[in-house]
């Protein structure tokens, strides 16, 4: 019979499903953005949950409880693949390597000696700002002990750089907001993923090491100097070699269109690859060779009309966000399954306060000392929009390896710890938990956020003054300034 020939296995399923929604997003992706002013994050991140074991069930990647399969044989109904968090943390990894260094070519040229003092700005006060606060909102809302909450507070700490992208570039609403802001949010969701390693191995350290002059060295001598500053240079020096390799081979006309279009994606791998096999910082290596390889400007003007980086975005980006949807722990947010203090109502709870306090007061408390912010609403809508999503999954998942076996390759599923838990086991528990949830709601908060904008933007106007089409404006958001003012640096010919 016909029905005997028929293979709906798992990856069958996958591979017809997430083409059929990307052909269909495809379709209609202009009028998504431009019209719905809707990014692709969130209505992937939708679809992933429709299909995934909590509504129809057709995909289920990871399908084991919240304490991990205990033991007991993979679920393969419904698309089950029977992957873990090893899978978790490598695609989050490639994901986000190769996003952090698209953002490095993006940059104008010689972007970082001239814009050096706003990007720090939100490096330094803003990261540490949010990383405190919601190391607190943890501990009073979870009653985690310090280094717990410190841990699960830096899987939050970096704005994502696919959920920034996805929302800052290629839409009508991305004109209305000054390159220079743009540039800036760019430039920060390119370096705060690495950035957040020495803020993630405080806790860490602190949960795993015998002592504390032993966690003080290990956190100065790995994470600071080999991870990050080591990590930033190597990636540089990759970056800037490959530059000049890759003119050496143009200038003969070795190199042919699309070697230039695929060497960007290989080299945006190597680099993390160089990174993971080193155990340096990845996302540090990959963004500071996309800048060393582009910040000539060379490289951006070659491959202008490639549209690598809208390619990237729709492939990798919107897959990966429909796989989140499918893994997205709804067991683990359950009353009483994982500690009685990690409830629906609490979750909701430290979602709202993470979105209101984690970026917005220290960014209007301190916006007249970032160069590149230079109006309240500007201020305003900076704070808002520091996103948090796959980079916050990443660290989760390599936070919650370190402490199952002290290594950063984490188990296919935590460990059936029993009750009362110890301060390393709880933290092994609810750290992915609580970062699932919060890049959750981030995702749809900050996805719908251009939305609601727009809206905003639009019945604020006189009638006569307003699109014909509903939020259909594209002038500048009102208190955004497009130009330079007599009291600041006026925007670069190469930002404009």
């Amino acid at each position: 019979m016909v029905w005997e020939v028929i293979e709906a296995t798992p990856a069958h399923l996958t591979y017809l499903l997430l083409s059929t929604f990307l052909i269909s997003y495809t379709l209609f992706a202009l009028f998504i953005r431009n019209r719905l002013h809707l990014s692709e994050p969130p209505i992937a991140l939708l679809f992933g949950i429709l299909l995934g074991p909590r509504v129809l069930g057709w995909l289920s990647p990871n399908f084991c409880g919240v304490n991990g399969c205990q033991g007991k044989e993979m679920d393969q109904s419904g698309g089950g693949w029977g992957w873990g968090d090893d899978i978790i943390q490598e695609s989050t990894r490639i994901i986000v390597g190769i996003q952090v260094f698209a953002i490095g070519v993006e940059l104008p040229k010689y972007y970082a000696s001239r814009h050096w003092k706003s990007v720090a700005m939100l490096l330094g006060p803003v990261m540490t700002f949010g990383w405190l606060v919601c190391a607190g909102f943890v501990a009073l809302l979870f009653k985690t002990d310090l280094a717990t909450s410190l841990t699960v507070a830096a899987c939050l700490t970096p704005t994502d750089p696919v959920l920034a992208a996805s929302i800052l570039s290629n839409s009508q609403f991305s004109t209305r907001v000054p390159k220079r802001v743009k540039d800036m949010l760019s430039a920060e969701s390119g370096c705060n993923d690495g950035i957040s390693f020495p803020f993630l191995y405080v806790g860490v350290q602190a949960l795993i090491s015998s002592s504390a002059g032993e966690a003080v060295k290990e956190w100065f001598l790995v994470t600071i100097l080999w991870q990050c500053v080591f990590g930033t240079f190597i990636g540089f020096v990759i970056g800037t070699t490959f530059n000049r390799v890759l003119r050496f081979s143009d200038a003969r006309q070795y190199i042919d269109s699309p070697g230039f279009t695929v060497f960007y994606l290989l080299l945006a791998i190597l680099c993390v690859g160089v990174g993971s096999t080193l155990g340096s910082d990845d996302f540090l290596v990959a963004f500071g060779a996309g800048y060393g390889f582009a910040r000539d400007g060379w490289f951006s003007k070659k491959t202008h009309e490639t549209h690598v980086p809208n390619i990237i975005d729709l492939l990798l980006n919107s897959g990966m966000f429909v796989y989140f949807g499918t893994i997205i722990p709804w067991e683990a947010f359950q009353p009483h399954a994982l500690t009685p203090t990690v409830t629906p109502l609490r979750l909701l709870a430290f979602l709202a306060l993470v979105i209101a306090f984690r970026r917005i007061p220290v960014v209007l408390a301190l916006y007249r000392w970032i160069p590149d912010i230079k109006t309240f609403r500007e201020a305003l809508f900076c704070g808002h929009f520091g996103p948090m999503g796959l980079g916050g999954l990443f660290l989760a998942i390599e936070a919650r390896a370190l402490l199952e076996n002290g290594s950063t390759s984490p188990d296919p599923h935590p460990p059936n710890y029993g009750r009362p838990y110890t301060a390393r086991e709880k933290a092994v528990h609810i750290i992915f938990p609580l970062v699932s949830f919060i890049v959750l709601g981030s995702t749809m908060i900050h996805g719908l956020s251009v939305l609601g904008l727009s809206l905003i933007s639009h019945f604020q106007r006189p009638k006569e003054n307003r699109s014909n089409i509903l939020a259909g404006e594209d002038d500048p958001l009102d208190g955004m300034e497009h130009g330079g003012s007599v009291t600041s640096e006026p925007e670069d010919e190469e930002d404009d």
